[in-house]
């Protein structure tokens, strides 16, 4: 028999070993918040479970939120310093101060500049020209959807490409008011699917000197628009009129249970629309609305970003490596039909994993609309504040929707916003 001492000496042993042991194995846990317009968050926590099982040593964990929590609580929790390790965002340059750069955590720089340098710049702060901060996994456009099967029931040809606002608009009315549906035209209530239709307009956003200059003819344009389609009911003021401030609201519940004929959103609905309509009726993605200075949406999208508060930049920058890999990209885009930012994944195209034809050739159609895109667009997109624009622009035309303030008030409000959000931009860095 052991004496007492060798036992306890032989217990103490083993309990050391097992403390130092436990730690040594424990995965590194990492969290990432997440929002979906479709399916993105299943696919993407089926491809982290893959990598999970490549990689047992790291743990992430996707918190799924709405697209409000993204907008709204994760730039209050970055300013915290209490945000998450990762996100999947669409403020691409408004949060580029938060961002950790990659470029001396992954192993293969050149390979993202390859892949994404069209869209790297999105990311950068002024002035950057170099820093690889987030992973593009969905190029987004903004453009309208048609109920065709509405026009063929009320008998209302379906205007053809380059059609104006205007025309578009007539059709729109005839078809509601001959099937008495409630909505003639939807459009997202969010500046920056306003800022295609604007910039068809004649709208420039910037000076000579590449100065935000927002309120121009081409932008009355396009808000004088608005506010007349809310006012005859061409749009509902309930969706609009229903939030306040800079909010976003979608019509998309409208539009997939046939109360909107028209509806101006983004190649981000096709996914939802074809498991939430299928084909219950015939959705068509159609050329763009045109005014006299061009037939555009918007680009845009959203991306996946690390952030510098993280205390595991090296595991992060393995997540991000393997999401950002081509064969990861390609599949994501293939189960979420969501048109890939990846270079080489565009040019050998994705089998999109859907038997909807609709789907497909909506797909189809918003590829079309890319290289019609205006350089205004793009630009703008690219602008870092491009959010402070976009979040004065859809406050103040809120409030001419609902009465609160005519559009000579909101012409000569918009740039003060937008002067003091910069000025408080400038004076945060």
């Amino acid at each position: 028999m052991k004496p007492y001492w060798a036992i306890s000496m032989g217990a103490t042993t083993a309990l050391a070993l097992l403390a130092f042991a436990g730690p040594a194995s424990a995965a590194t846990e990492l969290r990432m918040m997440w929002y979906s317009d479709g399916n993105e968050g299943e696919v993407v926590r089926d491809l982290l479970d893959r990598f999970e099982k490549q990689n047992p040593d790291i743990k992430v964990v996707v918190d799924n939120v709405a697209y409000k929590a993204i907008l709204e609580s994760l730039p209050v929790q970055l300013a915290a310093g209490q945000g998450p390790d990762m996100a999947r965002i669409t403020d691409l340059g408004g949060l580029s101060k938060y961002y950790l750069d990659l470029t001396p955590h992954v192993a293969d720089p050149e390979y993202w500049r390859k892949s994404f340098g069209p869209y790297l710049d999105w990311y950068r702060k002024p002035g950057d020209t170099t820093g690889i901060y987030g992973i593009q996994n969905q190029l987004t456009l903004t453009g309208p959807f048609i109920n065709k099967t509405l026009f063929e029931q009320a008998g209302v040809a379906i205007p053809k490409e380059g059609a104006t606002w205007d025309e578009w608009a007539a059709a729109a009315n005839a078809v509601a008011k001959k099937l008495k549906i409630p909505f003639p035209i939807a459009i997202d209530r969010s500046g920056h699917r306003f800022a295609g239709p604007a910039i068809s307009m004649g709208a420039k956003f910037f000076n000579d000197k590449g100065e935000p200059a927002v309120v121009d003819e081409g932008f009355k344009a396009m808000a004088s628009r608005i506010k007349k389609w809310h006012d005859d009911g061409t749009m509902g003021k309930e969706l609009w009129g229903s939030v306040s401030g800079s909010a976003y609201k979608g019509a998309n519940e409208e539009f997939a249970n046939a109360q909107v004929v028209m509806y101006f959103s983004g190649s981000w609905q096709i996914s939802q629309f074809a498991k939430q309509i299928g084909d219950a009726f015939d959705w068509v993605a159609v050329p763009q609305p045109c005014g006299p200075a061009a037939c555009t949406g918007m680009p845009g999208g959203a991306g996946t970003v690390a952030f510098s508060s993280t205390k595991h930049p090296k595991e992060v920058a393995k997540v991000m490596e393997y999401l950002a890999s081509e064969p990861v990209i390609t599949e994501f885009s293939a189960r979420t039909l969501i048109l890939p930012a990846h270079v080489g994944v565009a040019k050998k195209g994705v089998d999109f994993k859907t038997d909807i034809k609709l789907a497909k050739d909506a797909l189809s159609a918003f590829t079309g609309h890319i290289g019609k895109l205006s350089p205004i667009a793009f630009k703008l997109q690219g602008y870092a504040y491009n959010r402070v624009l976009f979040n004065a622009i859809i406050s103040r035309l809120g409030q001419v929707v609902v009465g609160e303030m005519s559009l000579d008030d909101a012409y000569a409000r918009i740039p003060q916003d937008i002067e003091a959000q910069l000025a408080e931009q400038a004076r945060k860095k």
